[in-house]
């Protein structure tokens, strides 16, 4: 992970003045392109952006939502941990699909990460992800209090 520059509490909604904001790109393919990055501490909370089964700027696992879904959580886990969060810390997952019938898959997926933590979690049908050949885009937000 690399630092993105403007780092800056002031540039951060909702922030608590004085509180430090941490934003690291991945380097992924569409990150400078769209003008995001991967992950952002503001204060207590760590928030990824979409994550998806990209590896090495390809897809990875394509046509299998399940495993598509394993890659996404572990990427958007290993930037959290980038900024200090570890699983446990995670409160909330959004999951999006191409397809209701990914669902079943896609959410035992989640629970093979989750089952244990139990953050509150959405899943929502799209039309589609920015490539075709991804079927569940995942992000994760994190709290961790005094740390």
């Amino acid at each position: 992970m690399t630092a993105v520059v403007g780092d800056d509490a002031r540039s951060a909604p909702d922030v608590p003045a004085g509180a430090a904001v941490t934003r690291l790109g991945s380097g992924g393919p569409w990150e400078a392109l769209y003008g995001y990055c991967r992950v952002v501490r503001a204060g207590q909370s760590a928030i990824t952006a979409g994550c998806t089964s990209t590896v090495d700027g390809r897809v990875a696992h394509a046509g299998d939502a399940a495993a598509q879904t394993a890659q996404a959580i572990r990427i958007g886990l290993d930037a959290l941990a980038e900024v200090g969060a570890e699983p446990a810390d995670v409160v909330r997952t959004r999951m999006y699909v191409t397809d209701r019938m990914y669902a079943d898959e896609v959410g035992r997926a989640h629970n093979a990460v989750f089952g244990a933590v139990r953050p509150v979690a959405t899943m929502v049908v799209v039309a589609g992800l920015i490539d075709p050949e991804h079927l569940v885009e995942v992000e994760l937000e994190a709290w961790l209090g005094d740390r």
